[in-house]
């Protein structure tokens, strides 16, 4: 079972719960997540991914909370980049934290600890404020129109788009194209009509694309 709830600044707060052995897929969708697992006691940073990969999870629930495309690196300390398909110990990004730790531990809703405690980081240091407007504007516009409007240079974006989101500009836009159409995918949109609607050139593009990033056919991808 799993579920997704808003929260203010977050892309998401999820729980997912299993009562068996299980595996999943995770596909690149420009986000980072933290990761709190009641069966085992990890905590964990997922960071952004840039290919689909198979993860099992044994009996238990897994606590997350999900940043948007550019905003967990102001809370992580370290550029995206660094996480990119990784999993790494919170710990190893914001030293041991025991208080956190019994929190989790003790808490009716976990998500809300780590909320809070992500929060509380994100008002200490905020996101760079060029996130936004790269994350919004790289499928419309060029490269070189979308740093001119930045007032950078190309190189300067491409640094900055790393450091954000883990990936340069060309990437963000293909793993933010792929986010869309397997939205619009699950909510049950034509294949042929999400190709038109997401900007792949027709349905034999995007099926390339989702077999390139996810690993499978999209018709696989989304079966439940």
């Amino acid at each position: 079972m799993y579920a997704e709830r808003p929260f203010p600044g977050l892309a998401c707060l999820w729980r997912r719960t299993t009562d068996v052995a299980a595996v999943g897929r995770v596909v690149p969708d420009g986000c980072t997540d933290i990761i709190y697992s009641t069966a085992t006691g990890e905590l964990f940073v997922a960071g952004p991914d840039t290919v689909g990969h198979v993860t099992s999870m044994g009996p238990g629930t897994l606590f997350g909370v999900r940043f948007g495309p550019g905003v967990g690196p102001a809370v992580f300390g370290v550029p995206a980049a660094e996480l990119r398909d990784l999993r790494v110990p919170l710990a190893e990004l914001w030293g041991p934290s025991p208080a956190l730790a019994d929190a989790l531990h003790s808490a009716g809703d976990p998500c809300a600890v780590l909320a809070a405690a992500a929060s509380a980081r994100l008002r200490e240091t905020p996101p760079d404020p060029a996130v936004g407007a790269i994350a919004s504007a790289v499928p419309t516009t060029t490269v070189g129109d979308l740093a001119w409007s930045l007032g950078l240079s190309a190189r300067q974006l491409h640094r900055r788009s790393l450091a954000a989101f883990g990936y340069g500009p060309k990437v963000l836009h293909r793993v933010l194209r792929f986010d869309r159409a397997v939205k619009l995918a699950w909510a049950g949109v034509p294949f042929a009509d999400i190709a038109h609607r997401t900007g792949y050139a027709d349905q034999a593009h995007l099926s390339r694309e989702v077999r390139d990033l996810a690993g499978v056919p999209l018709g696989q991808l989304i079966r439940p």
